[in-house]
C-alpha cells in the first residue's frame, strides 16, 4: 500500500475557563500564539492556527471559548464552541483542580456523538496535582488517558506526545491515494479539463490539480485535454487510455467521446470515494428519481468561492435535477463550514460538494444529521452523472454492479 501524503490534523483544545487552555496550545506549539489572560472569558469564538508541535509535526489548533461560559453573549460562544467539535480530528479535556462534573461531560457527550476520539489534560498540576483515584476512576469510565502536565514545568510534555500519536487516528493525517485503487504502474490516463467561467485564471481547479498530483505519484502518464479537443486527440494519437477521469459538468460529452471499454469516472465521484460518505452517497442518488413537485434540496459547498452566473452548485445542478425529475423543486445552499439548521427533516435530498478544501471527518460530519435522519444524501459528480444518464459508468470504476445496472427511471 503506498504511503498517504501527510496532511494537518485539526486539534481542539475544550474546557472552562481559566483552565489554561490558551496557555496550553503557546506550550504545544512552542511560541504565543494565543492570549493568555487571568480573566475568565478571554478567549471568544474558535480561532484556528497552523503551527508545528515538537516531536508530532504540523496541525491546526483550534482555541475555543471556556463551556461554563456565561451571559447570553457567554451562550453564543458555547453554542460556537460546541459546533466545532464536527471539524476536528482529536479533542483535548483541559481539567483542573481535580475537577470533573456537567460541563466535562457535556464535552465527552459531544466527542462521542461525532466519534471523536479525544484525551483528557489535568493541567496546572504544578499547583494542584492530578488525585491518583480521581485519575483511574475517569480512565475507567471513559476509558481515555488522562495525562498530568504544567505548562509551567512542562515536564510531562513527551508522555502527552506519546499519548497524543496514539490517540489521534492516523487517516487525520494521512491521505490515502485520490487513483490507487483504479491505476497501475505505467497507466495512461486522460483527464478532460474544461476551461470555462469557472475555471480560476491561469491555472487548474484544486481538485484536477491533487489528482495530477496522485498519478504521479502511481507512476502514471497524465494526459491533459478539453473536452474539445478529446475526438481529435484520439484520433490523431490512436492512444487507447486505461482510465478517463473528466469534471462532471461535460459528462455528456465525455461519455460521447470516449468509448464505451474504457473505464471513466469523474474527479468529483473520486472525491466522494476518498473523503465522502460513498456508501450512503450509492443509497442516496438514485432517490433523485423519487422527487416530488414541493420537495426541498439542500446544496452544500465546503469553500466559499466566485459565483459565477453558471455557477455548478447554485444552477447548473438545480436547473439539471429539475429538468431531469420535471417537478417544481426548492433549493437552499449553504456555503462554507456555515451552521445547518438543527431540523434537516424538511429537506428531501441534500447534495454535497466534493469537498476538496476540507478534511474527511469535517465532510462526513456535515452530513452526519441528514443520514442520522434518514434524509438521501448524494454529492456534486454523483447527482450530475444520475441525471445525465451515466450514473453506472461513473460509478463502475469503484462499484461491482453485478451486471444489475441501476434503473433511472
Amino acid at each position: 500500500m503506498k504511503k498517504g501524503r501527510e496532511l494537518k490534523p485539526h486539534i481542539g483544545i475544550y474546557g472552562r475557563r481559566n483552565n489554561g487552555k490558551s496557555s496550553f496550545i503557546n506550550c504545544l506549539a512552542g511560541q504565543d500564539i494565543a492570549i493568555v489572560s487571568n480573566v475568565a472569558g478571554t478567549t471568544t469564538d474558535p480561532v484556528k492556527k497552523s503551527y508545528e508541535i515538537t516531536g508530532f509535526g504540523p496541525v491546526v489548533l483550534v482555541d475555543t471559548a471556556g463551556i461554563d461560559d456565561v451571559g447570553e453573549l457567554g451562550g453564543k460562544r458555547i453554542v460556537k464552541t460546541l459546533a466545532s467539535i464536527k471539524l476536528i480530528d482529536l479533542g483535548i479535556l483541559v481539567i483542573v483542580n481535580n475537577t470533573f462534573d456537567y460541563y466535562e461531560k457535556m464535552l465527552i457527550k459531544e466527542f462521542e456523538k461525532y466519534d471523536t476520539p479525544y484525551l483528557i489534560i489535568h493541567n496546572k498540576s504544578d499547583l494542584v496535582e492530578l488525585a491518583t483515584k480521581f485519575k483511574l476512576k475517569i480512565e475507567d469510565n471513559y476509558k481515555t488517558r488522562v495525562i498530568q502536565f504544567s505548562t509551567i514545568k512542562k515536564d510531562n510534555f513527551e508522555a502527552f506526545i506519546d499519548v497524543l500519536k496514539k490517540t489521534i487516528p492516523e487517516s487525520a493525517y494521512k491521505q490515502p491515494s485520490l487513483t490507487g485503487d483504479l491505476v497501475s504502474y505505467g497507466d495512461i490516463v486522460l483527464l478532460i479539463t474544461p476551461i470555462d467561467i469557472e475555471a480560476p485564471a491561469g491555472r487548474l481547479i484544486l481538485p484536477q490539480i491533487q489528482t495530477i498530483r496522485d498519478l504521479l505519484d502511481n507512476d502514471c502518464t497524465a494526459i491533459i485535454v478539453k473536452e474539445r479537443e478529446v475526438d481529435a486527440f484520439l484520433k490523431k494519437t490512436k492512444i487507447r487510455p486505461d482510465l478517463v477521469i473528466t469534471d462532471s459538468s461535460i459528462f455528456l460529452k465525455a461519455d460521447a467521446s470516449i468509448p464505451k471499454d474504457i473505464p471513466m469516472t469523474g474527479f468529483s465521484v473520486i472525491l466522494a470515494k476518498l473523503k465522502g460518505d460513498f456508501d450512503n452517497y450509492l443509497i442516496g442518488t438514485p432517490k433523485i428519481s423519487e422527487l416530488k413537485d414541493g420537495d426541498k434540496i439542500l446544496l452544500l459547498e465546503s469553500c466559499s468561492h466566485h459565483i459565477s452566473c453558471d455557477d455548478i452548485g447554485r444552477v447548473k445542478i438545480p436547473r439539471w435535477i429539475s429538468n431531469y425529475s420535471g417537478k417544481k423543486l426548492h433549493y437552499d445552499v449553504v456555503s462554507g463550514l456555515d451552521k445547518m439548521k438543527n431540523d434537516l427533516s424538511e429537506y428531501a435530498l441534500v447534495i454535497q460538494c466534493g469537498g476538496c478544501m476540507i478534511t474527511s471527518k469535517q465532510l462526513k460530519n456535515r452530513l452526519k444529521d441528514a443520514v442520522n435522519n434518514n434524509i438521501s444524501v448524494t454529492n456534486y459528480g454523483m447527482a450530475i452523472a444520475y441525471v445525465q444518464g451515466i450514473y453506472n459508468r461513473a460509478i463502475k470504476p469503484f462499484v461491482e454492479l453485478n451486471n444489475q445496472e441501476i434503473d433511472y427511471l
